[in-house]
């Protein structure tokens, strides 16, 4: 069931997710509603507080992404990415280089914003599978970006919260908008080249 994306302001937003116990048919349920939700609205990721629910549980899918590589090692092994999507990701543990790499990221809670965030250039991740087990990989590029933004989501934490004071200033006016459901305006001089 494709479910409403809360936006920014959004008390669960700044919830820390529950730990998922036991794999209950609710809790298949709910991934398969974050998969369609996420599907639905275009995005490569989506945590359970996006749809209300303040849990440690997300999906992520950045098969079919060209223009933004992602890379994926399972111990040490490059694997191809794709063969792993749909991701999800329950209670994860991270383990990010301090490595970090700038580029441009968005978010499905705060449409029509786009930010360039520093991330780690590499994270280790640990996370519980749907069958009860436990699956291990590193990831980089987009899938790596896309792991740190979503799992921020799980503690409460927002990739506004990863620009300066000065940038959050400068998007005051976008946040307004977005926290009043309405489209954030394009000037002119945004779509000049």
């Amino acid at each position: 069931m494709i479910r409403e994306i809360v936006h920014y302001d959004a008390p669960v937003l700044r919830a820390k997710g529950k730990e998922v116990g036991a794999i209950t048919p609710a809790i298949k349920a709910l991934v398969e509603d974050l998969k369609e939700t996420m599907y639905a609205a275009r995005g490569v990721g989506l945590a359970a507080q996006q749809i209300g629910e303040a849990l440690q549980l997300a999906v992520i899918d950045v098969a079919g992404v060209k223009e933004r590589p992602s890379k994926m090692w399972i111990k040490g092994v490059p694997v191809n990415p794709e063969d792993y999507m749909p991701l999800i990701l329950i209670n994860p543990v991270l383990k990010p280089t301090k490595t970090k790499v700038i580029s441009h990221e968005g978010c499905l809670s705060f449409p029509g914003l786009t930010l360039d965030i520093p991330r780690a250039q590499r994270v280790a991740v640990k996370t519980r599978t749907l069958d009860g087990g436990t699956f291990e990989f590193d990831a980089g590029g987009l899938l790596g970006r896309a792991v740190l933004h979503e799992t921020d989501h799980l503690h409460g934490k927002l990739f506004v919260d990863l620009i300066s004071a000065e940038d959050r200033r400068a998007i005051r006016e976008h946040l307004e908008y977005i926290k009043r459901g309405e489209p954030i305006p394009v000037r002119p001089d945004e779509n000049d080249s």
